[in-house]
């Protein structure tokens, strides 16, 4: 049924060195052969999953107009509402199927951040819904931090090397909604073959079919989690900062058979992105002569900037 690689985190956090090693060796060499883990053992419990499942369905089942008076000019869609078929994906003309909310970093004492970043959006129909997303913004964001730490132990780092640059890092958490579809697409889908932006991406609600990952045969292929993992794919900056050792890996999300038109489908994803200051200059220990530098040297925040203008998100 799951085409993608299984590992537990609990492997990595236990005190026992060749648990620990294992977990390392095994989602190094999935991200080498394929991008994609499905992630057993992290920080979000049930209740809160269930909390922020229910927030964000009463959220999109909001009035139209409600909604759009969360949407914020002149930010690029980085926090609260992104109204249905605004994003495309690179190199398309066609808005995606969908609609999201985006919830940004809780900066913690850095005033220079916090007073660079976008304030985060209240809504205020809603008493619970930020709440709750603060909440599952921070387990997944201590997540991520744990798996960073193990890639950097199978790229050779020290095990904290990524922890200065994602502690109060640019992440995103990005509830969407794929509403029903009710007329025949015309070449769009719900989200059009794309690689992520930033680090690395934690993914909830991939339960289901819908989302395909290409593998290195050109393939699609389903990825498919249990109900208590977390899809986890390696995103541009990384792959970028690896000298393409760790790979980033095309995905999309494909509409359903015509009989499930009538349905909603929600994922959450949380785009774990470092500080905009973070150089993604190729690591010297991952070029050598077989594998020479395939990119120019640039900052998180300025490849930021020209992944959201080609996204259209800004102009």
């Amino acid at each position: 049924m799951q085409n993608i690689p299984s590992v537990d985190l609990r492997d990595f956090l236990s005190d026992d060195p060749v648990r620990k090693q294992k977990f390392v060796n095994e989602i190094g060499q999935a991200y080498e052969e394929i991008g994609f883990v499905a992630l057993k053992g992290h920080f979000l419990d049930d209740q809160l999953v269930e909390n922020l499942y229910k927030e964000v369905r009463n959220f999109f089942n909001l009035p139209l107009e409600t909604k759009d008076s969360y949407e914020v000019p002149g930010i690029g869609g980085q926090r609260g509402y992104v109204s249905f078929g605004k994003e495309h994906a690179k190199g398309r003309t066609e808005g995606d199927l969908k609609e999201f909310w985006h919830f940004g970093q809780y900066v913690d004492n850095d005033p220079v951040l916090e007073a660079n970043y976008p304030a985060n959006v209240e809504v205020k129909e809603l008493p619970h819904f930020n709440t709750v997303g603060k909440e599952t913004y921070q387990m997944l964001e201590k997540t991520g931090v744990y798996v960073l730490r193990a890639l950097a132990l199978f790229l050779g780092l020290d095990e904290f090397y990524f922890d200065k640059f994602v502690k109060n890092g640019n992440s995103i958490l990005r509830p969407i909604h794929y509403p029903p579809i009710k007329d025949e697409p015309k070449n769009a889908v719900r989200a059009a073959a794309h690689g992520d932006i930033n680090l690395i991406t934690l993914l909830m609600g991939a339960q289901g079919k819908g989302l395909q990952v290409q593998n290195h045969n050109g393939e699609w292929i389903d990825a498919i989690a249990a109900e208590d993992e977390l899809v986890i794919n390696v995103g541009d900056m990384l792959s970028r900062h690896s000298n393409n050792r760790l790979k980033s890996t095309i995905h999309q999300v494909v509409n359903p058979p015509r009989e499930l038109w009538g349905t909603s489908r929600y994922s959450i994803p949380f785009f774990m992105h470092p500080v905009s200051t973070m150089p993604l200059n190729c690591l010297e220990n991952c070029i050598d002569e077989n594998n020479p530098k395939l990119y120019e040297d640039i900052t998180a925040g300025e490849f930021l900037h020209q992944r959201l203008v080609e996204l259209g998100l800004i102009k």
